[in-house]
């Protein structure tokens, strides 16, 4: 077991901004610079060939610290960011490029490598959670929410199933292919985001993602767009949904 160490500090806009290694795992977590003593935590996953200080990320960051009070973690994923890549990395990274570049349908790539990813990248945010819940600020009680679509969606539906702690979440943009059956195992609260027009992803499997969900409670948002359409009110509707599922410890908006 490993413990989390931070090695840096900044704060701007009233967000506070720690960068932090678990082991050979490298992340951020993100609070609010001043407020409640106790707070959630929100997990979230960038999506492919980004990493945990993507500008989305950021984003969506400054909008839950801000908004809830939340306090806000995300990990590079195996192979981006600040984390060096296997050959399998860079094989399956040139297949897509290959893929791209002829006009070919890049899916079958992106859901075969995601997969993979998953299955690297599960054990280490059950360790980073770990990690994160022994901080006084966060706590091993605390409510715990995950955020992240694409590739965060590959690697968060796997988490999800897999971890109690975990008890709402926000996915979308991808294919069904792989996750099903794990979304099978879900039965959280779940928003699901999804772009009507997305060229990569066929409408019939992003809406088979959405239906294999258990939840009793989950919502539908699908937009008009290309599948980098995705309208930014979606994030502000995922705090709003964070802050009635986890509660918020400071005013969330109306």
């Amino acid at each position: 077991m490993h413990s989390l160490q931070f090695t840096s500090e900044t704060s701007s806009n009233g967000m506070r901004e720690r960068d932090f290694t678990v082991g050979e795992v490298p992340g951020v977590l993100w609070s609010p610079v001043s407020g409640a003593d106790r707070a959630p935590l929100v997990l979230m996953g960038h999506g492919g060939g980004t990493h945990k200080k993507w500008p989305a990320m950021t984003g969506r960051a400054q909008r839950l610290v801000a908004a809830g009070g939340f306090h806000v973690a995300v990990i590079d994923a195996p192979g981006h960011g600040d984390r060096p890549r296997t050959a399998y990395d860079e094989q399956e990274i040139a297949a897509l490029y290959r893929a791209r570049a002829a006009g070919e349908p890049e899916g079958p790539i992106v859901v075969r490598y995601n997969a993979q990813l998953a299955e690297r990248a599960v054990p280490e945010w059950l360790a980073t959670l770990d990690a994160l819940q022994e901080l006084p600020e966060i706590g091993a009680d605390g409510p715990v929410g995950y955020f992240g679509l694409n590739m965060g969606t590959a690697i968060g539906v796997p988490l999800v199933a897999v971890e109690p702690r975990i008890t709402a979440a926000v996915f979308g943009l991808h294919w069904a292919d792989a996750l099903a059956e794990k979304a099978k195992r879900i039965t959280i609260p779940v928003e699901f985001d999804m772009q009507w027009d997305d060229e990569h992803i066929p409408r019939e499997s992003a809406l088979a993602l959405f239906d294999a969900f258990a939840s009793k409670e989950k919502t539908l948002h699908a937009n008009t767009g290309a599948h980098k359409e995705l309208p930014r009110f979606e994030a502000d509707s995922a705090v709003r949904f964070f802050v009635r599922h986890l509660g918020a410890s400071v005013a969330a908006p109306a």
